[in-house]
């Protein structure tokens, strides 16, 4: 994905659209499944309800 894909602008504000991984920390976002997240760098997974 691009960069400009992680983030949302609205107005003078700049938002993350994804969010980030609790294990990793800034910088390392996880990824958006249908029935899961999960972080590519540590395998950190987090599943929907």
């Amino acid at each position: 994905m691009a960069a400009k894909d992680y983030y949302k602008v609205s107005g003078d504000s700049i938002e993350r659209a994804n969010q980030i991984c609790p294990r990793c920390g800034e910088g390392v976002f996880l990824a958006e499944h249908k029935d899961r997240r999960s972080c590519g760098k540590c395998a950190y997974t987090e599943f929907k309800k």
